[in-house]
């Protein structure tokens, strides 16, 4: 079997957790979920389940009449190879590709209010991220025992991480000759 990777996981964790999905379903649910944090491109959540249909993690039942529609089940060995990732705890080093931080990088080549504008731009950007992930933590149903608790620790780190952003950026318009 092919080596899984971050997306394919997340196709599994998505069927595990709501039960049978077609494409455009898992699409919904990436966007009312992981797409915060883990972006995964419309197209390939089409791809993505047939593919591990073929892999046996997953079963694939088309409706024989209307809009034939694809649904996907979780297998067992999908479900083996869910909790064979969930159990494992190594994860990847992270994969930050944030531009500003390119940019902060250069900023020495710029123009000294290069990087206080920079630095403006940014703290606003990332206080919107912080004010939709308290948001989103606000509007958590405790009812819904399936997601509240993960769904709450991933926004609490959303929220941490993005009020050290906000820190940062505003500490470094307001004092942008300060050496570190």
């Amino acid at each position: 079997m092919a080596e899984l990777g971050q997306q394919d996981h997340i196709v599994l964790g998505l069927i595990a957790r709501h039960g049978p999905l077609t494409p455009y379903e898992l699409k919904a649910r990436v966007e009312e979920s992981v797409e915060y944090f883990w972006p995964i491109p419309h197209a390939q959540l089409y791809r993505i389940p047939p593919r591990l249909a073929e892999q046996g993690l997953l079963r694939e039942e088309a409706e024989a009449e209307g809009r034939r529609r694809r649904v996907f089940h979780l297998t067992a060995a999908g479900r083996a190879e869910l909790s064979h990732w969930l159990g494992d705890p190594v994860a990847a080093p992270p994969e930050t590709r944030d531009p500003a931080q390119v940019k902060l990088f250069f900023a020495d080549l710029g123009q000294p209010e290069d990087v206080v504008a920079l630095a403006n731009k940014q703290a606003a950007e990332h206080r919107r991220w912080l004010e939709l992930y308290r948001k989103l933590h606000a509007e958590i149903d405790p009812a819904d025992s399936e997601r509240a608790v993960s769904r709450g620790r991933i926004l609490q780190l959303g929220i941490k991480h993005e009020r050290a952003y906000v820190d940062f950026w505003e500490d470094l318009a307001a004092h942008p000759d300060d050496a570190p």
